[in-house]
């Protein structure tokens, strides 16, 4: 059997920003009590991330400095959220564009999960792009961003040896190795 759902009471926003909302619940629980439940929303709630593929297995990869771990010297791949009435395709290729300068010629969706399962508000929608064209769209006005085409062998490396932490990336780069037979 299901677990019984809660049911929000009361809601009032604590903070906003253009990245993210903070708002506090009045949750009442199955058995009749209530408690506070703080819940952040990241951008629209949605979120993407493509792994890019060169014709010569290679993948493009992106590195930027991250402000809440204080470095800047992990890689990862094109991610970002999604603005309104964009599908997460269009974000994806979007993103392809802002990051690295190209779109994809095809998209595959490998994967949609939730970022996290308690207090987040985020579903990633990750994808793997092929046949890449060059196209280029401005970037973020906050994002500073090194590119390198590295070997997809070396990137999976990086993650099984946890030297590549964000979980979009390390998610699509797991699901290719499955999908390539590495």
């Amino acid at each position: 059997m299901a677990p019984e759902p809660w049911h929000t009471r009361a809601s009032r926003e604590i903070y906003r920003n253009k990245w993210m909302r903070l708002r506090e619940d009045i949750a009442e629980l199955p058995d009749g009590r209530t408690t506070v439940y703080g819940v952040a929303t990241l951008g629209s709630a949605h979120c993407v991330g493509v792994l890019p593929f060169l014709d010569d297995g290679r993948v493009v990869m992106v590195r930027q400095y991250r402000y809440i771990y204080r470095e800047g010297h992990r890689w990862e791949m094109p991610t970002g959220g999604m603005h309104a009435g964009e599908t997460p395709e269009q974000a994806a290729q979007r993103e392809l564009q802002e990051e690295i300068g190209y779109r994809a010629g095809r998209v595959e969706w490998i994967s949609s999960y939730y970022t996290s399962k308690s207090v987040v508000e985020e579903t990633a929608h990750l994808f793997l792009g092929f046949d890449l064209i060059p196209s280029s769209l401005p970037p973020d006005d906050t994002e500073f961003i090194e590119i390198e085409a590295l070997p997809f062998e070396q990137v999976l490396d990086m993650v099984l040896h946890s030297e590549i932490r964000d979980s979009m990336t390390v998610t699509a780069v797991l699901h290719a190795a499955r999908r390539l037979g590495v």
